[in-house]
């Protein structure tokens, strides 16, 4: 999975303007890739890792996302999922022009285009009711022709109307036109992505890329938005994060298989990225699965 080259979608526009989609998990659809169609994406089960463009943070059931065009995303489970899940996914595409035409032709329309510029780097719809979030989804669904149109827009309205939206992605990772150093940094993302918990030094990464350090530094951050080292510690404990509340294993044991050999090194790495320490974030994330565990027995 690379941040820099993801798999390109093709959606067929060409009978009807906007596209619904649902799956389970595992399933081919969860990828790595990237499209020029804007989407919703609602989270239905699993809880587990949100890449999107830059960003790498947590997603639960219920979570709303809105990727702009050619930003590349996925949504990984957690490992403690081991039995397939028939419905985890509902997912919207649409195109900028299809809105753009009808805020042109209802300038009343006009405000929800401010969404679509924020959603160039991402959108977490932080707080959104769950419920209501997947009642707007079958509509969409359960609708056709105009009907299905006319439950997209009203979706599309009450989302402009929420006032805690997330931008995700520090940078919008649109792709290059060929470009060596950018093929380069990206063999070095896939590595680390595969390879966290081996021991990778700048010196090591600007070899594998052929550069000097100097230049790899600069290059890395400029493309994907982040230092080398910051973004093998942002991987590592979003690993962790999987870890604390899948099992009962000891922190430093969660810290070693994170690539962490340090405790302490852990802890502060930890507390910088999430705001509180391990085990405040193993009580709370478990917390969270209660209601989850309760609905389904």
């Amino acid at each position: 999975m690379s941040i820099i080259k993801p798999e390109i979608e093709m959606v067929d526009r060409s009978t009807r303007s906007i596209r619904y989609l649902e799956h389970g998990w595992p399933n081919e659809l969860c990828r790595w890739h990237a499209h020029e169609e804007y989407e919703l994406h609602l989270i239905v089960e699993t809880r587990g890792k949100a890449f999107v463009g830059d960003h790498i943070g947590d997603f639960k059931a219920g979570d709303l996302f809105m990727t702009g065009p050619n930003l590349p995303h996925n949504w990984i489970t957690d490992q403690v999922y081991s039995e397939p899940v028939e419905t985890r996914d509902m997912l919207v595409q649409f195109s900028h022009d299809s809105v753009e035409k009808l805020a042109d032709g209802f300038p009343e329309f006009s405000h929800v285009l401010q969404l679509l510029q924020l959603a160039q780097s991402g959108i977490w719809f932080e707080g959104f009711n769950p419920t209501f979030a997947r009642g707007h989804m079958e509509s969409i669904r359960d609708n056709k022709g105009a009907e299905r149109i006319l439950a997209f827009v009203r979706f599309l309205v009450r989302l402009n109307e929420h006032a805690e939206k997330r931008t995700l992605s520090a940078t919008k990772l649109i792709q290059p036109e060929g470009g060596s150093k950018h093929a380069r940094i990206a063999q070095v993302v896939d590595y680390v992505v595969k390879n966290f918990k081996d021991g990778f030094s700048v010196a090591q990464a600007a070899e594998m890329a052929s550069m000097t350090e100097i230049t790899f530094s600069r290059n890395f951050q400029t493309v994907t938005g982040h230092g080398f080292v910051e973004f093998l510690n942002r991987i590592r404990i979003g690993q962790a994060c999987g870890m604390l509340y899948a099992s009962d294993d000891q922190i430093i044991t969660i810290a070693q298989e994170a690539g962490f050999k340090n405790l302490a090194n852990f802890n502060r790495h930890f507390l910088k990225f999430k705001g509180m320490t391990p085990s405040e974030y193993r009580d709370t994330a478990r917390k969270d699965l209660v209601p989850q565990m309760d609905s389904a027995s």
